[in-house]
């Protein structure tokens, strides 16, 4: 953001050019990740239970096959609460941003490209996650109640291929915290010419 702007704003801003010393946004995404990765991985376990059966009750543990489908689905609700704060915050943090115009990603992108397709990125799978959220939620209340497998196949299937996607994209914001060290406290002080040594103590 141009400095005259920031100059405006009613908040100081830190040495990694938030308001705040620790950024929102990276940490919430861990979380998104997460909840959805186990939320996907339950429902394939317990749509594969039939297999497991007996290697559960080798270890006695005593699991029902809908335990796994309420934690996969009681996730991906969690996920869907959590990912609009997420991004949220992505956004008005990469508001924020004041990255270098002479570095290249990994990918070979600048840092405009890169947050552009993050940002829009960011949306789009928000999109696909609350769709998700929607077809599960139909499996579990209507379309599947009375049956011992909760989800679909293709249900999976598009879980599977969403993590992949995820993947990409969370190498997109690494590549702009790593790469062009946006709201990096220690990339920001090298860059004004600062050790971090001396100020980060």
């Amino acid at each position: 953001m141009n400095s005259q702007l920031i100059d405006q704003l009613w908040f100081k801003l830190g040495a990694n050019g938030l308001p705040y010393q620790i950024p929102i946004h990276p940490n919430l995404v861990h979380l998104t990740l997460g909840l959805f990765i186990i939320g996907i991985l339950f429902d394939i376990a317990g749509t594969l239970f039939p297999l497991e059966k007996p290697i559960l009750r080798f270890l006695s543990l005593p699991v029902i096959r809908s335990g796994f489908f309420d934690v996969g689905w009681y996730n991906l609700l969690a996920c869907t609460a959590i990912t609009f704060f997420t991004v949220a915050a992505g956004f008005f943090e990469i508001l924020l941003a004041n990255p270098p115009t002479d570095v290249k990603s990994p990918w070979g992108l600048g840092a405009g490209s890169t947050m552009l397709l993050h940002g829009v990125g960011g949306i789009l799978l928000l999109a696909a996650i609350v769709a998700m959220t929607v077809w599960r939620g139909l499996q579990r209340y209507r379309w599947r109640k009375d049956a011992t497998r909760q989800v679909q196949w293709s249900y999976l299937l598009v879980g599977i291929v969403l993590m992949g996607i995820l993947y990409v994209h969370g190498t997109l914001g690494a590549h702009l915290g790593g790469d062009f060290g946006i709201h990096n406290t220690a990339g920001n002080l090298l860059r004004q010419g600062k050790n971090p040594n001396v100020l980060l103590k």
